[in-house]
């Protein structure tokens, strides 16, 4: 099978138009930013895996704006989409305007769990949200639903994606938000082809695991908290990110990417600095 490669865009926190997040930072303006590298880049993209808290605050119009901004960008890619709810978006508002449900219906009140193949690669989205709460839960039907997804294996395995992270954290405010009862779904992915568990939620890029399954916390597109603050504080900075996803034969890389680089210091061809660092290897010895 050929290589894949995804993006995992996270903590968008879109708003209405004309309410920057925190009074500071224009969320749609990164985002779109993203989107625009992504498309010019002459990159193959498999598919946008949007985790968690897409809109700031429940609202349609955010998701609205959301939705028109990452799908044509995703045609033009040839890309997939898949959407996953966050403690900050609102199931129903969710529901109508990114999986196109009928309003009223009794799905928009349901956990938004869906599955995706990409590739041969299985992606499995579930809402580990409750409302009215920030900390993270997936119910037993949800459990009891991915145990018997994962029955079949995948022909590339499967990436698992939720907002909250099934981790214990150091930082207070981190522990606080996380999945509850992470040792729950534990058992359910423990042997199965779950390759990665990839979440958003804590603004903070970091790496563990489950039952022995890499965990990966992706960096925000709103902006990054910092994970060294002062004893006693914790600081919010303007900072954007979101991950490159490799699947290559059986292996997945997750990477870390700044979504506004910083100053450029060389720009050479693939083949150069190929050949420069076989050089140097022959070299060696």
């Amino acid at each position: 099978m050929t290589d894949l490669t995804l993006v995992q865009l996270t903590d968008t926190h879109l708003r209405a138009a004309g309410e920057p997040v925190l009074d500071t930072v224009d969320t749609f303006t990164a985002l779109a930013g993203v989107l625009d590298r992504l498309r010019t880049g002459g990159r193959r993209i498999g598919a946008l895996i949007l985790s968690g808290d897409l809109a700031d605050n429940g609202a349609p119009e955010a998701y609205r704006r959301l939705r028109g901004v990452v799908e044509p960008a995703a045609a033009e890619l040839g890309a997939q989409v898949l959407y996953v709810m966050g403690n900050h978006d609102e199931r129903t508002a969710f529901g109508v305007e990114l999986l196109g449900l009928e309003p009223g219906s009794a799905d928009c009140a349901r956990p938004h769990d869906r599955v995706l193949e990409v590739d041969g690669l299985r992606l499995i989205g579930m809402d580990s949200t409750t409302p009215g709460r920030h900390n993270g839960r997936l119910e037993p039907e949800q459990l009891a639903w991915l145990g018997e997804q994962l029955r079949r294996p995948a022909a590339r395995g499967t990436v698992l994606v939720l907002h909250h992270p099934p981790l214990p954290s150091a930082i207070p405010a981190a522990e606080f938000l996380k999945l509850e009862d992470a040792d729950r779904l534990a058992e359910v992915v423990a042997g199965t082809d779950v390759r990665m568990i990839l979440c958003g939620h804590n603004h903070m890029t970091a790496a563990s695991a489950l039952a022995g399954i890499p965990v990966w916390v992706g960096p925000a597109l709103a902006y990054r908290i910092d994970a060294m603050a002062p004893a006693g504080r914790q600081q919010g900075f303007v900072g954007s990110g979101f991950t490159r996803l490799d699947v290559l034969g059986s292996t997945v890389i997750a990477t870390a990417v700044e979504a506004a680089p910083g100053t450029r210091i060389y720009d050479k061809a693939d083949t150069e600095v190929q050949q420069r660092l076989a050089a140097l290897a022959a070299e060696a010895g």
